[in-house]
């Protein structure tokens, strides 16, 4: 453990105290001041609690949740694997303009309010008085700086302004009509603004003005700034400024936030502290200022440590770098670890989902790839039932990939389809397919008379994939096929899969697999590369046609189709047909071979904890892993 860093820490704030306003009209209930600044605030290096909130604060109504009214304190200790995901810091306090609520509708977060007129004018309200965690006033003049001087900057975005704000190549029309008044308007539909402002990692459209124009060209004293790119050993202002432009990455402690909690870290160290946001926005009923826990201390350790040490009861809350194989000795561990394990679903379309690659270099397996007989026959050759049994305990659903019965656009035909263990009908398919004649060891061989041995490379970074493709290996040599495993790095698989030197790959399924109405399906269509069946069409679309191949077979070009008809929808009914029928078309076409989905993820949560909930959704996004279950309300018992 470690002392409280409140002296030192509070002379790291640069608290602007000008122009700090006292609690306005809103009915509020009576403010209790945090204990944890309490010494600040008697020794006036900190304004008291009814100047540090904004006027109209987000009241939390924890009743409605059923959840306890919590104790401000405490320190909460969880891990991470690698030194930059101090940035799950980002993730998990979950504070944005536009977040997901517990029944993933889209409500108002650091906005007051917003409106929308048609999906193509979009207003924002901020809150009166609402400030940056070091005191100074966040208003329309923070959108204003990252609109004109960072994201319609050359130097700073060589790209200009970021792809979710440009529909049909046009960016919108930005205007500020007052300090808390922020207006995006389009000549047409935008209708997935508000998801992206919700996402876990979110696209920051506002910027600390006062601290970022210290580096900027057009506002720093030229000297000064000269003098702070030689200091930081970059190559000029732009350099400088980006590398303390760095909202997500969460790893500038001087940077200001208006996250529950902020990095009082700085440097490479083996822990790393976050302490509670002053200025943070929300309330409870009772007048107590979120987020209840004072600090979030987070440990890297090595990813084979993180079950031992969450075993030996060394965290409060964990969740990342835990699977499912390591619930049993969680479980045994209970008693003297003093937590509890509890078991989560996953929000993913498929825990597992094997992706062929449409656009694979070699000439004669993509043609084979791309016949979607060969997908439906390696569909049907997989034991769905047994790698459950193997696996998840038959926890796990079997399926293939679609949307979890949590979305409105679930369809159990969806799941069934091409997803029964029938290796005769594979084997039929694959003889229509002309693929009949085979070697002494009975594996195909192709029209070229090459061996059907499909490569299937992995990250390497998951037992369970492992594992699965074993059981898979044995069901596929009845039909023919040797699977060959290659286990790879991430970041060099993703980078063969982007050139096309990846036969198939496997990952995870859809990242959402709860999608909405409001939900953009861009994912479902060939708009990125990232979806690992067809990086070359994701090419295509993300460069405008600089790079890549144009969709060419129909499937995929009615999936086209089908997102700029949800883009233009004017009507919920439109939007879901538009979901309706790319559903049924990935059906079809098993462009990623699902296994199985809503796979248990076990979460430990340390008994002096309350408020984790027992039942929830571990998903990236929607859900910003414990982001969306708002950790602020999160608190410790001692």
């Amino acid at each position: 453990m470690f002392e409280l860093p409140r002296r030192s820490f509070s002379l790291a704030l640069t608290l602007v105290l000008a122009g700090l306003s006292s609690a306005g009209a809103q009915s509020l209930p009576p403010l209790q001041e945090t204990t944890f600044w309490e010494p600040e605030v008697q020794a006036g290096d900190l304004p008291p609690i009814d100047r540090r909130i904004p006027e109209e604060p987000l009241i939390v109504d924890l009743e409605a949740k059923g959840r306890e009214f919590g104790t401000q304190g405490g320190v909460m200790r969880t891990m991470i694997t690698r030194s930059k995901d101090v940035r799950q810091m980002v993730v998990y306090g979950y504070a944005r303009l536009v977040g997901y609520n517990d029944k993933y509708e889209l409500v108002p977060d650091i906005l007051n309010a917003f409106e929308n007129e048609e999906n193509r004018k979009f207003t924002l309200h901020m809150r009166k008085g609402h400030k940056w965690s070091d005191g100074s006033a966040f208003t329309s003049a923070d959108f204003e700086y990252w609109w004109k001087d960072v994201a319609n900057n050359p130097l700073l975005s060589p790209a200009g302004p970021p792809d979710f704000l440009l529909v049909n190549g046009k960016p919108p029309r930005v205007s500020f009509p007052d300090e808390t008044t922020v207006i995006y308007e389009w000549d047409d539909q935008n209708p997935s603004f508000l998801q992206s402002l919700a996402q876990a990692s979110p696209p920051f459209i506002y910027r600390p003005a006062e601290f970022l124009k210290q580096y900027h060209e057009d506002y720093a004293d030229p000297a000064k700034l000269a003098a702070e790119v030689e200091e930081h050993r970059v190559k000029s202002w732009a350099a400088l400024h980006n590398k303390l432009d760095n909202m997500y990455q969460f790893d500038n402690a001087r940077l200001p936030t208006l996250q529950p909690w902020i990095n009082a870290s700085e440097g490479k160290k083996i822990r790393h502290n976050f302490v509670r946001n002053p200025f943070y926005h929300r309330i409870d009923a009772r007048g107590v200022q979120l987020p209840y826990i004072d600090i979030v201390e987070m440990e890297i350790v090595a990813p084979g440590l993180v079950a031992a040490k969450s075993n030996a009861g060394e965290v409060d809350l964990q969740g990342r770098g835990l699977d499912f194989r390591d619930a049993s000795i969680l479980k045994k561990g209970e008693a003297t670890g003093n937590y509890k394990t509890v078991l989560w679903q996953t929000g993913v379309a498929s825990q597992i989902a094997i992706y062929p690659n449409l656009n694979y270099e070699d000439d004669a397996w993509r043609a084979i790839l791309r016949d979607v007989r060969l997908r439906r026959a390696l569909s049907l050759a997989i034991d769905r039932a047994s790698i459950n049994q193997a696996l998840f305990f038959k926890l796990a659903k079997p399926g293939a990939m679609t949307v979890l019965p949590a979305s409105p656009f679930y369809k159990e035909e969806n799941r069934t389809a091409w997803a029964a263990f029938d290796p005769a009908q594979a084997n039929a398919l694959l003889d229509e397919m002309g693929l009949d004649k085979r070697d002494s060891s009975g594996t195909r061989l192709l029209p070229d008379g090459r061996p059907m041995e499909l490569v299937i490379e992995t990250a390497g970074e998951r037992q369970e994939v492992e594992n699965a493709l074993q059981i898979v290996t044995d069901t596929w040599r009845e039909i023919g096929v040797k699977l060959i495993m290659r286990p790879l790095d991430r970041d060099i698989l993703r980078n063969r899969v982007f050139a096309g030197t990846t036969m198939a790959s496997v990952w995870f399924g859809w990242d959402n697999g709860i999608p909405q109405t409001y939900t953009s399906p861009a994912y479902l269509a060939p708009t990125d590369q990232v979806f690992l069946a067809w990086p070359k069409w994701g090419q295509f679309y993300q460069t405008a046609g600089q790079v890549g191949e144009p969709p060419d077979l129909p499937p995929a070009q009615r999936l086209m189709e089908l997102l700029t008809m949800w883009e233009t929808a004017t009507d919920d009914a439109q939007r879901a047909a538009a979901w309706t029928e790319m559903l049924a078309i990935h059906a079809s076409e098993v462009y990623g071979i699902g296994i199985l989905a809503e796979a248990p993820q076990p979460i430990v949560v340390s008994n002096r904890m309350r408020n984790v909930p027992k039942k929830g959704m571990w998903a990236w996004d929607p859900g910003a892993h414990f982001g969306v279950h708002r950790m602020d309300e999160f608190f410790v018992v001692d």
